[in-house]
């Protein structure tokens, strides 16, 4: 064998892009990589590139997602060609779809027999098309192989993209060639800086008017602010504005100011249907939040949007002006303006009026904090889910980090749980895909072991993709300096949000033999794993074992025993307005649907004695 081969070339490129991490899983078509792996953890001074072994290629992807969140850094990640690649697909669309840097290094049988459907070969760029729009490439020649790979990541951190680079086996296995200056070859460098971008002054002077004139202003803040929390907090003030936040926005508000009036959507809050149900002014903030229903009726209100991709302006709500460019120095440049009105934008009286604004927003939040606490009293059978995440408020260490999977758990989430202070929180947000909260929790403890992990994930989501990574946790823990990763489960015995989104949007009656799931011993399985397991029956139980789990000294899993049938109700109006096909589908499923017929009611009751 060469003393140096492409594959060991892969791998001094990942150590110049600052890649100490790859996950994945092995295969034939990647084994050549995976010697330089090996080769590379040998290295003396410490400085190779620790590969993380995924239970499955779809959880894999998952984690360089989840390393991209909670890092801000490229998340890479590698399989073998065929049904290891096919296996890729969610994740990287997770990333695609939430605009996190992720590149994927995958096999691929060698040139000699591509065509000849050879076993495990199949059109990987094709494949690869949609989800790696932005850069897709097969490395054709060992010459062809640094280019490709700093092409990848300069387009995955410009984009905020996947990107996929493709190297077959016998490329992998080819002598390191030395690059000199000549026709046909290109030398390029693992280099890349983000621009500096900002509005044109003309542009930042009509958002001002804008927001200058308006009396009732709201704030809808998603990911993109999140470098830019103290000017929007400033801004706010400044215009006696109301925030609202769209779920992936949520970890970069702080919900404790009386004037946070927490999630929007369909999951969201009483306060944010309220803020965006009656503002006449919106500023939007790296926000391409896909609840259109629950923005204000086009028209209704005058729109300013500040995003740094251009393509997101006017995305969900018909804009009057948008701001291309970073967000804290446009939030700063837009109170500069503001300021320069005489420190009263848009008049004494405007000001008088925003502050009526002001104390009625934070009226809707005093109120809605209130229904939040009385719903997770609400007796259910046995404990109610909400209940489950609000005992976790207050308890959660300042420097956790916590990741939510998809399904009802997310609506706890998402009206439960205040974050202190810089505790990131990260799910899969526009794909939505379940079982990513484990994977994306491995992720985080890897690069942070100092920092204990929270996931929250409902059965369905553990039984699709958490119960096997839970695996990957008893694996490694010991490797931790702090060894708390408390994984809790929703046991409800149900695709509860699938449930309750059949009563909603088809008006149909539960499905059991789509709904039900098989019940499983998640605490029983955790102690098979050598873990802690703490299964709980009753709320009185909750507070305990949150209080155990946080102070244990190896992984936990909580089991709960939730209600399905504390319903997934939409705030008011929107909820209101859904009542009928609800209670029309619980009506068609008899004695069966009485339970959440009847905590239906006592929801809506709560929203209509506040309305």
């Amino acid at each position: 064998m060469a003393d140096r081969l492409v594959a060991d070339v892969m791998v001094e490129r990942l150590k110049a892009w600052g890649v100490n991490r790859v996950f994945g899983y092995s295969g034939d078509g990647i084994n050549g990589f995976m010697g330089a792996l090996r080769r590379s953890t040998g290295e003396v001074d410490g400085s190779g590139v620790e590969f993380v072994q995924a239970r499955h290629e779809e959880t894999a992807a998952f984690m360089a997602v989840g390393h991209a969140k909670y890092t801000g850094q490229v998340g890479v990640v590698t399989s073998t060609q065929g049904p290891g690649a096919v296996h890729l697909l969610n994740g990287l669309y997770d990333a695609k779809l939430d605009g996190v840097p992720v590149v994927a290094i995958i096999g691929q049988q060698s040139r000699s027999v591509l065509g000849s459907a050879y076993m495990q070969e199949i059109d990987l760029l094709t494949l690869f098309k949609d989800v790696a729009a932005q850069f897709a490439q097969m490395v054709s020649t060992p010459e062809q192989l640094p280019m490709v790979l700093d092409r990848a990541f300069r387009t995955a951190l410009e984009t905020r993209t996947p990107c996929v680079v493709i190297v077959p086996h016998d490329i992998q296995k080819a002598p390191a060639p030395e690059l000199g200056q000549e026709h046909g070859i290109i030398v390029t460098a693992p280099e890349w800086q983000p621009a500096r971008v900002l509005p044109r002054d003309d542009d930042l002077a009509r958002a001002a008017e804008v927001l200058a004139a308006g009396s009732k202003v709201a704030f809808l803040l998603g990911q993109g602010a999140k470098n830019a929390q103290a000017e929007v907090i400033a801004l706010a003030e400044q215009l006696d504005a109301g925030i609202t936040t769209s779920l992936l926005g949520k970890p970069y508000m702080d919900e404790t100011l009386p004037f946070a009036a927490g999630t929007m959507g369909h999951l969201g809050s009483t306060a944010s249907a309220h803020l965006m149900g009656n503002c006449d002014t919106l500023l939007i903030i790296g926000s391409n939040d896909p609840w259109t229903e629950f923005y204000p009726k086009p028209g209704a209100a005058r729109a300013v949007q500040v995003d740094i991709d251009g393509r997101k302006v006017g995305n969900r709500y018909p804009v009057e002006v948008g701001l291309v460019g970073d967000a804290a120095e446009t939030l700063a440049r837009l109170a500069g303006l503001l300021n320069g009105a005489g420190g009263q934008p848009g008049g004494q009286a405007n000001a008088e009026a925003r502050k009526q604004w002001r104390a009625n927003v934070e009226e809707q939040v005093r109120s809605w904090r209130a229904l939040a606490e009385e719903r997770s009293r609400v007796p259910a059978k046995p404990v109610n889910p909400e209940l489950v995440v609000r005992e976790l408020s207050g308890r959660l260490p300042s420097n956790a980090q916590v990741s939510v999977d998809v399904g009802s758990c997310v609506y706890w989430y998402a009206r439960q749980l205040t974050l202190p202070a810089g505790v990131p929180a990260h799910l899969s947000g526009t794909l939505a895909s379940m079982g990513c909260s484990v994977p994306y929790g491995i992720a985080a403890k890897l690069a942070r072991p100092d920092r204990p992990v929270v996931a929250l994930a409902g059965d369905g989501a553990m039984q699709m993709a958490g119960i096997a990574e839970l695996v990957t946790v008893a694996h490694r823990w010991r490797q931790w300096s702090d060894p708390r990763f408390v994984v809790c489960v929703f046991n409800n015995r149900e695709l509860a949000e699938v449930t309750w989104e059949q009563r909603e949007t088809e008006s149909e009656p539960r499905f059991p033999d789509s709904q039900e799931i098989p019940d499983f011993p998640y605490a029983g399985y955790a102690e098979l794993l050598g873990l802690t397991g703490i299964r709980v029956e009753s709320p009185e139980r909750l507070a305990g074992a949150w209080d155990r789990a946080l102070a244990a000294e190896r992984p936990v899993v909580i089991e709960v025993l939730t209600d399905p049938d504390v319903p997934l109700l939409p705030p008011f109006p929107a909820g209101a307005e859904k009542l009928d096909d609800m209670r029309s589908a619980l009506a068609e499923e008899g004695g069966s649907g009485e339970g959440a017929a009847a905590l239906l009611d006592a929801y809506a009751g709560q929203e209509e004695s506040r309305s």
